[in-house]
């Protein structure tokens, strides 16, 4: 038998549950809560986080009764920008999330046996970005036991924990505050609530010094584009004539939900999932 599958079966096996200060992550930890006592709940702080973010996770660490242990990588996000000639991460460069919140996950781990549970819920297809590494098993609790996002807001609302305070301002997701997955709606309520983030994140779109070529945010369209007033307007007229034609043909919405105001439109099932669960 191999030495090191030898030395892997000897180890305990560690039970650790990543937070990305999204709701499914934050339910999931609510809902393993009990039924795992020696749970290690992680955070993987980019320090490009909202603020919102950080108050959202202090409220789980004092329902859970642990601490939630904040990993670091060991460099910052502009010195990886400048690694990668200025090239600014996408939905086909997702370096960020492999070097800000992947490879700390791994070296938090080592190579101990470890059980991962993620929060993909019963009603999503997608498997997501996360760790191969043969000593990393992951789990799907909710996946298992058929819960669905009603059934997230469920447990958020009668732990009293709620929705993330980012959803108050129209954000449908965790993650950096220039998080490439974001929708344009959710640029212009940055914009609103945080501008000095969307000031920040304007600054990195800029040529690149491999070949001068400017990468932006939001696709193909400069924020210096979007944040003038008239597209900030058109933006947000879409976004409520596409609200109106969702809640029409939106039915039979659970009485818990409407109750405990936590009815919201849940943003696309993309992005990566140890940043955005």
């Amino acid at each position: 038998m191999n030495n090191d599958k030898t030395n892997l079966e000897k180890k305990p096996v560690r039970h650790i549950l990543s937070l990305s200060g999204g709701k499914d992550s934050a339910a999931l930890a609510v809902y393993m809560r009990d039924r795992v006592s020696d749970m290690e709940y992680i955070f993987h702080d980019t320090d490009k986080e909202l603020p919102d973010t950080y108050a959202y996770l202090d409220k789980l660490e004092d329902y859970i009764g642990k601490p939630i242990v904040r990993t670091t990588f060991d460099t910052t996000f502009d010195t990886l920008l400048r690694q990668y000639g200025g090239m600014l991460p996408s939905n086909h460069r997702r370096w960020c999330t492999r070097m800000m919140k992947l490879k700390p996950f791994e070296d938090y781990v080592g190579e101990d046996p470890v059980i991962n549970y993620v929060g993909i819920r019963a009603d999503e297809a997608r498997v997501g970005y996360i760790s191969t590494k043969p000593n990393i098993e992951a789990v799907f609790p909710f996946r298992e036991d058929g819960i669905d996002y009603d059934g997230v807001q469920k447990i958020l609302a009668e732990s009293g924990i709620g929705m993330p305070p980012y959803t108050e301002w129209g954000r449908t997701r965790s993650g950096c505050f220039f998080c490439f997955y974001q929708q344009k709606i959710e640029w212009v309520r940055l914009k609103q609530h945080h501008p000095d983030l969307f000031e920040q994140a304007k600054a990195y779109e800029k040529g690149n010094r491999i070949n001068g070529n400017v990468f932006y945010w939001s696709k193909n369209e400069p924020l210096a584009e979007l944040e003038r007033p008239e597209r900030m307007r058109e933006i947000e007229e879409r976004w409520e004539i596409q609200q109106a034609r969702e809640t029409q043909n939106r039915k039979n919405v659970p009485l818990v939900t409407t109750l405990a105001g936590l009815e919201t439109n849940e943003a696309p099932s993309s992005g990566c999932l140890i940043c955005h669960l």
